[in-house]
């Protein structure tokens, strides 16, 4: 039994650091789909060929998709921080053996 819970902090650990960096990857994505050129007129005063704009469609999915992953990163986050305070030094080890896989992979 002790050997499977370690083993399942190892990968909630892992999974928490690759979604750590779907996260960074996704948010290069978005601001790479943001214009380079934007002025302050055009912010202050949108045009009506811009609402159909297939960039700010993107930007938002990306968006989506950050907050998405944000909130599984915040859930396994808060697991992974709730089995370490059951002070058992097996699983706190699996969770360091865990992020530190997730972060090398």
């Amino acid at each position: 039994g002790m050997a499977l819970s370690v083993l399942v902090i190892v990968l909630l650990s892992v999974l928490y650091e690759a979604i750590k960096m779907g996260k960074a990857v996704l948010l290069r994505r978005a601001l790479l789909a943001v214009p380079r050129n934007l002025s302050q007129e055009s912010l202050a005063e949108p045009e009506e060929e811009e609402s159909n704009n297939p960039t700010q469609g993107r930007w938002f999915r990306y968006h989506l998709g950050q907050t998405l992953f944000h909130v599984v990163q915040v859930v396994l986050g808060y697991m992974v921080m709730l089995a370490v305070m059951s002070y058992n030094a097996w699983i706190f080890l699996g969770a360091i053996v865990g992020s530190t896989l997730g972060y090398f992979v």
